[in-house]
């Protein structure tokens, strides 16, 4: 046995014996029946603004108090989704707000980009950066000052969560990377950027209150999360976001440990502003304010869209109510101060008051919030402005780098101008009822599914469908395409391919769609429209059967070991240039490169262990806190389950094939904090944006040499993964967790060597007791692999 495989089988055993030595700690649901409280709201210093914050702070001082107000309340009378009024005293035009995180929801010739989900499948910072830095530069182009987004909230406890792809990944580490990439881009174009939700807003179910049958108030459900888990998993990549500078946070729905989340002190003073240093301002969800004076005492600092509700005839719980609780002494208008210098502090810093452009016409029309005519005079520009230039290339290229090949038996591709192609689903074509239609809702049988729903959705100037993108491709070799995209029709085997001819064709290309939105949350994990009866009857007809999926999360995949799939592609939601990148993967074009981002498990029933709260019973209940979810499962949510019970799975994360191969050698792990001691607590300095910066210094690298050991240029991720010892008396740590990536491209036989540096917090755990980010006595093993199960090398170092 070689001192390598020696090696795996020690860590092997080492992580079966923690896994059975960790305490399982009883979930005791009293604990979550109220948030502490924290006050008063920490002030902001503008700390990396601070030129900015010295101008907020003198434009600050020259308002009035009812000018004051004027920026910390929206008004719904505006053009855009989110307006702060222009106070035109000061030359100050206002603040016009934009959903969402993939596109300008609320404008014409902008673009649709790759999903967060999309993003993130592709592992690669370079273009995760790119797509951030376009998605800001047409949010300016379009006068937009703040884009509401981007996401990491929900983080994907559930897979069954409606927004899930809004985000990123269910992995802190891979989220929070996300963000910073994106939050630094972003704002580099000029657009404040928004990290939302704060926080636990793991579901669409119940994450507002209701009104019962007895016409009673049933409260949002409530997000009970201990804080251990709050800091390691939902807090982590929020931490990176405002480490980058964000501009704005904002808070969400639900409740969090029975507080609103937008109300609760101890989430909006004490870990945001508190312990994370967030210097910028904290804005709600529409229509997330829930009280005047307590949600501003809590932490809040500018209320959207302003009235109770989404209606304009509906009053304020701000506006003047808060001019009236300064005036009789029930608020301090040091707290309005404060609220109105986070909100200036980067508007100055983004100088967004110099020459900045006027908000699209067309934008007002577009609003299906606004009422015309306006109160206030804000400041337009000519409509339909072109913004898209030639962010197409990057949009092709990042959903070709997010689409995950995940099997691929006999090299059934790259295709090789296959004389006869068989397209069959009803996500191959365009859909029937316009590009506008997935805001309201995704029941729509055709059409491919480049977007998801809601908020975060995108109006499509055009979307190039897979089927349109393989005709071209097809008449360029010879090819014969045959199609049929009704469901119900193909479910049939009987009648489905009579007239098909010559037939079966060389190769079938099975497209199916999962519908998630804003809104609602998924009832199953299969993909829509019949879809395991269409692939069951294509695959019975076809033994060249090839899936394809365009879906916001995992899909269970029950006829994955069917012999006659003889590949499976997940596209994700790709954006407008959908068909042109997954054609350019079937070709092989484009060697694929994209890894899962989460885990695809063989049944339902494996995800159970955070499921979404919700029942017949809860649905009909009279109490007005009946809805409770209980985050049980701790730090183990998605491959971090799976792994600590030990569970088999269809396709791991991190996983994807290639079309060439590739190996890895030489881990290497090195101390490079200049030979000093490392302390097991963090040694204790200023806090700042993102909190202790000691947390981020980097203790250790790790090295590891890549090689493509196959015949085709291709692009690889090596992954870093830690083990951490288990803690007594604490709940249970995962056996492994992301730490580290890399995205390389390599040509045959070229090597190169990739490094991982470890930062303070990625090697420690946060103990709860002390309130401290703890290093835990003992050996941490290090795993470098290309999928959390695909592990090559094992080593492990001691730093105490």
């Amino acid at each position: 046995m070689t001192s390598t495989r020696k090696n795996l089988v020690f860590a092997g055993l080492l992580v079966i014996l923690n896994a059975v030595s960790a305490q399982m700690l009883t979930w005791d649901h009293y604990l979550f029946t109220s948030s502490p409280p924290v006050y008063p709201s920490p002030p902001t210093a503008g700390i990396g603004w601070e030129t900015a914050f010295a101008q907020a702070d003198a434009f600050v001082a020259n308002l009035t108090l009812e000018e004051k107000v004027t920026l910390l309340t929206g008004v719904a009378q505006g053009p855009c989704i989110g307006n702060i009024a222009p106070i035109p005293r000061v030359d100050f035009y206002g603040l016009c707000l934009q959903d969402g995180p993939a596109s300008i929801r609320q404008a014409t010739y902008a673009s649709v980009f790759p999903a967060g989900l999309t993003a993130a499948a592709s592992w690669d910072k370079g273009l995760i950066y790119s797509r951030g830095l376009y998605l800001g530069a047409e949010f300016k182009a379009k006068g937009a000052h703040v884009a509401l987004g981007p996401v990491a909230g929900p983080l994907g406890r559930s897979g069954y969560g409606g927004r899930g792809w809004e985000g990123f990944s269910p992995d802190p580490y891979l989220t929070g990377i996300a963000m910073e990439q994106t939050i630094s881009a972003m704002q580099r174009s000029g657009v404040q950027a928004t990290a939302k939700h704060f926080i636990g807003n793991e579901q669409e179910t119940q994450r507002n209150p209701t009104i019962s049958q007895n016409n009673d108030t049933i409260e949002a459900v409530s997000s009970n999360i201990d804080d251990r888990t709050m800091h390691e998993l939902y807090m982590w990549p929020f931490a990176n976001a405002v480490r980058a500078g964000v501009a704005s946070v904002m808070c969400s729905y639900n409740r969090l440990n029975s507080s609103y989340s937008c109300q609760n002190s101890k989430a909006l003073n004490g870990l945001l502003k508190e312990e994370l240093g967030f210097q910028g301002y904290v804005m709600s969800d529409w229509g997330a304010v829930h009280a005047g004076v307590a949600s501003v005492k809590a932490g809040l600092d500018m209320n959207m869209p302003g009235p109770i509700g989404f209606l304009v005839t509906e009053p304020s719980f701000w506006g003047s109510n808060l001019t009236a609780s300064v005036n009789n002494g029930s608020l301090s208008e040091m707290r309005i101060d404060d609220m109105a210098r986070r909100i200036m502090s980067p508007y100055f810093h983004l100088r967004q008051d110099m020459d900045y452009p006027p908000i699209d016409m067309e934008s007002g029309n577009l609003n299906i919030l606004g009422v015309q005519p306006y109160f206030d005079t804000f400041k337009f520009g000519r409509a339909n402005v072109d913004v898209r230039q030639t962010h197409a290339q990057l949009i092709r290229e990042l959903a070709a780098a997010g689409t995950v090949l995940l099997k691929n038996t006999n090299n059934a591709l790259p295709l090789r101008a296959p004389k006869t192609i068989g397209v069959f689903g009803n996500d191959a074509g365009n859909p029937t009822n316009g590009l506008y239609t997935l805001s309201s809702g995704g029941d729509y049988e055709y059409g491919t599914l480049a977007i998801g729903g809601g908020s975060g959705t995108g109006r499509l100037s055009y979307v190039l469908t897979p089927l349109d993108a393989l005709k071209i491709r097809a008449a360029r070799d010879g090819s014969l395409v045959q199609f049929l995209l009704n469901n119900t029709l193909i479910s049939d085997p009987a009648i489905a391919f009579q007239s098909i001819a010559p037939s079966p064709p060389e190769v079938c290309l099975v497209l199916l769609k999962t519908w998630a939105a804003e809104g609602a949350d998924r009832t199953t994990l299969l993909a829509d429209w019949n879809s395991t009866a269409v692939v069951e009857s294509v695959a019975s007809y076809c033994n060249n059967t090839v899936v394809i999926t365009h879906t916001g999360g995992p899909n269970t995949m029950p006829w994955a070991k069917h012999p006659n799939v003889t590949a499976i592609v997940a596209a994700h939601f790709p954006g407008q240039e959908s068909g042109n990148s997954l054609v350019d993967i079937l070709y092989g074009d484009v060697n694929p490169s994209g890894k899962l981002p989460y885990t695809i498990a063989h049944e339902e029933r494996d995800y159970a262990f955070a499921d979404i709260t919700n029942s017949t019973e809860l649905q009909e209940t009279e109490d007005p806190n009946a809805w409770q979810s209980d985050f049980k499962e701790g730090l183990l949510i998605d491959y971090r389950h799976f792994d600590y019970y030990n569970r088999s799975v269809l396709y791991e994360f991190g996983f994807g094939l290639s079309y060439t191969t590739f190996s890895m050698s030489n881990l290497i792990i090195c101390n490079v904090y200049n030979n000093r001691n490392i302390t097991a607590r963090p040694p204790r300095t200023a806090i700042a944006p993102g909190g202790n910066p000691t947390l981020y210094d980097v203790l250790y690298r790790a090295t590891a040499v890549v090689t493509n050991t196959g015949s085709l240029a291709g692009a690889t991720v090596p992954q870093l993964y830690l083990s951490l010892p288990q803690v007594p008396g604490e709940a249970p740590t995962p056996l492994k967790v992301l730490r580290g990536f890399e995205k390389v491209s390599l040509q045959p036989g070229q090597s190169t060597m990739v490094s991982f540096d470890l930062m303070r917090r990625d090697i420690s755990y946060w103990d709860a007791s002390q309130q401290e980010w703890i290093i835990a006595p003992g050996a941490i093993g290090a795993q470098a692999g290309f999928s959390s199960r695909d592990i090559r090398l094992v080593t492990s170092f001691l730093p105490l």
